[in-house]
């Protein structure tokens, strides 16, 4: 997958979502023999990027991700019986909304059924498909693929940086290499295109957009591609974003920016993933005022929103991120990280009772929320609700957290229990995280002795 923007879920009520990693012998089997693992190559050969797209018609015309063909000279597609084809034109592209209308070479292709995306509902089911880049092998010509499933549910839709731009929300996990795959919905119909992968958020693009353009015949060849996005945005944008998260190195992709933003300075995306290249350099001040930008030109960008408001929680400005998260939340109800960002923001402020709904929300949504679990603890314990707070830090420890400061709270809850065993061993643990702590030292030498 050429496309890791920034950024596995059970819903809690009684449905039929089964979330994860699955085998091929699910039980919601989809036409999987329509499904390609799509690799693109340079001039020379060298593969450039892998992607996955899907066949919607039978003369061979398969739907993908625009960004899965940034910088490739040729494309070609393998499905899961073995059969390898040649991509022999470019019927349509969308670099606004990231998608392209490939046509293979002649055949009789298996395909997809398309669906209604504009009916989808938040907590519809919703199934992925896709090649995972980390399975794909290739040697001395011959390429193995495996077709991975996953399952979840609609969040919502909503717009991202471009307004009249919506996207799928939804739980439904994109792994790397999904890029361009199909999104289905409990009839196996096609309602979107996995574009966007993310922890416990994944975007796909709605297929009513594609819909209107599925008729052309007419094509064009890579060599008029590449001549096109030379001076393509959207095209600098998307190798950017490669350079950045798929390569990890933010100086390339802050130079591909910032040469978009010579073209055009209300370029939000640019100034968005520009903040994130100036975080991950420890530019801090950089990375604030490029989201700053970000939500000056797009007041609605949920992530935004999150990410400026955790810069802000973090400096001290603990208002101000607060107000970030509660505009995210609203503009975006299902917002799993916004609504456990806010619910730490109020427990911050003193407002554990406001903080227990929010955060609640955002584990119904994904049970497996470390820091959620944390946070409903420490509402939990500001409340004296010493029980809840146990289960909750207990979950949250199982899930891979371990701060110190929940230690403590361990122990001042076995320690009101006269629970002096259990009360021994978190002032031992802390002990082993901070051996010098005098307070967890002095702590244990006057605890009653168990033994």
């Amino acid at each position: 997958m050429k496309f890791f923007h920034h950024k596995n879920i059970i819903f809690s009520y009684t449905i039929f979502l089964l979330l994860g990693w699955v085998s091929l012998t699910s039980a919601h089997e989809v036409n999987k023999g329509a499904v390609a693992l799509l690799i693109a190559k340079n001039e020379t050969g060298k593969t450039v990027g892998t992607g996955s797209g899907f066949v919607v018609q039978p003369d061979g015309t398969l739907v993908t991700n625009y960004h899965v063909l940034v910088d490739a000279h040729s494309v070609k597609a393998y499905f899961p019986n073995g059969t390898q084809v040649d991509v022999i034109g470019i019927r349509n592209i969308d670099r606004v909304r990231d998608f392209a209308i490939l046509e293979l070479a002649k055949g009789f292709y298996s395909t997809l059924e398309l669906g209604d995306s504009t009916s989808l509902q938040a907590y519809d089911y919703t199934s992925a498909l896709g090649y995972l880049s980390e399975n794909v092998k290739e040697n001395n010509g011959t390429v193995e693929g495996i077709v991975a499933q996953t399952y979840g549910f609609v969040l919502g839709i909503h717009p991202q940086a471009i307004p009249d731009v919506p996207f799928i929300y939804t739980t439904t996990a994109f792994g790397s290499g999904f890029s361009g795959g199909p999104l289905v919905n409990q009839s196996n119909k096609v309602v979107g295109i996995a574009t966007i992968e993310g922890r416990s958020i994944n975007l796909a693009i709605p297929i009513q957009f594609v819909k209107p353009f599925l008729n052309e015949k007419s094509s064009f060849s890579f060599q008029e591609l590449l001549q096109q996005d030379k001076k393509s945005k959207e095209a600098m944008y998307y190798r950017g974003n490669f350079y950045l998260y798929g390569l990890g190195d933010p100086n390339k992709a802050i130079d591909e920016f910032e040469k978009i933003l010579i073209q055009d300075p209300n370029f939000t995306l640019a100034h968005y993933d520009l903040a994130v290249a100036y975080r991950d350099l420890g530019m801090e001040d950089e990375a604030i005022q490029q989201y700053e930008k970000t939500i000056e030109l797009q007041p609605n960008f949920p992530e935004a929103l999150s990410n400026l408001g955790s810069y802000y929680f973090r400096s001290g400005k603990v208002e101000q991120a607060k107000e970030m998260f509660e505009k995210a939340i609203k503009v975006y109800p299902n917002f799993i990280q916004g609504l456990s960002n806010l619910g730490a923001v109020l427990n911050k402020l003193g407002h554990p009772e406001e903080a227990i709904p929010h955060l609640k929300k955002t584990l119904e949504l994904n049970p497996e929320f470390a820091i959620a679990s944390f946070n409903l603890g420490n509402a939990q314990f500001a409340l004296n609700r010493f029980e809840e707070a146990q289960k909750s830090y207990e979950r949250s420890t199982e899930l891979g957290l371990d701060f110190l400061s929940m230690h403590w709270k361990l122990y001042e809850i076995h320690l009101t229990r006269k629970a002096y065993k259990s009360a021994e061993k978190e002032l031992q643990t802390i002990l082993q995280m901070d051996p010098l702590n005098e307070e967890a030292q002095k702590k244990l030498s006057v605890l009653p002795k168990t033994h």
